[in-house]
């Protein structure tokens, strides 16, 4: 695994929160302010493209089944698949996430290399769950409450009221991630309030990236 370049001259933002609590539209806001964004959802396709080892290790094990015409992995499939079998899920896990975070800290080494110490936004959906919290400096979670989270979803996903309460129980309550959040924006109000509390929070980051190159930490 490469290594993070000095951690004095950068600053990494881990954005989370509950599915469908528009973590993606936070994280452009600040895109927009000059963060740049990894995402993990797409780094976790980026590893599994055809072809690649992550790839070929996958269909060695789970077949040609999971396979679409095209020869990408059908991800909704392998997801069924892993769900409720932990040892698939396991499986799965050792073949994707090693390369996913070699993959992470090749694009935090690029941002550093174009950019003298960035304020680097991780998307990690489930930071929480997956125990990621130590590759990033600051926490962010992005809160809607949960009633509202099952009515975006529902309409997102088109999929049922029961089937939306079941994915949000596999996840760790968006009240126990509010507790271990540094930053919080609240996004059940509206964009315009939203973008404000996100203006807000990166001069708290710039304030806090300076505070962090002067004390070396």
């Amino acid at each position: 695994m490469r290594k993070l370049p000095n951690e004095n001259k950068i600053l990494i933002l881990g954005v989370t929160g509950g599915i469908a609590s528009g973590k993606s539209t936070v994280a452009d806001m600040l895109r927009e302010l000059g963060a740049p964004v990894i995402d993990f959802d797409l780094l976790a396709r980026e590893v599994v493209e055809p072809g690649k080892p992550a790839w070929k290790e996958i269909i060695h094990y789970f077949g040609n089944g999971i396979l679409l015409e095209n020869r990408s992995l059908d991800r909704k499939k392998l997801s069924e698949t892993v769900f409720h079998d932990p040892e698939k899920r396991r499986k799965l896990e050792s073949m994707t996430h090693p390369r996913i975070m070699n993959l992470f800290l090749k694009r935090v080494n690029q941002y550093d290399e174009n950019d003298s110490g960035p304020i680097i936004q991780a998307v990690i959906p489930l930071l929480f769950e997956a125990y990621l919290q130590k590759l990033v400096h600051k926490v962010l979670v992005v809160y809607i409450p949960r009633e509202m989270q099952v009515e975006r979803l529902t309409k997102r996903d088109h999929i049922t009221r029961e089937q939306a309460e079941r994915i949000l129980e596999a996840q760790l309550p968006i009240e126990e991630k509010l507790e271990q959040a540094d930053f919080v924006i609240h996004n059940e109000k509206g964009l315009k309030e939203t973008r404000s509390q996100v203006k807000k929070l990166w001069e708290t980051l710039k304030i806090e990236q300076g505070r962090r190159r002067k004390n070396g930490k």
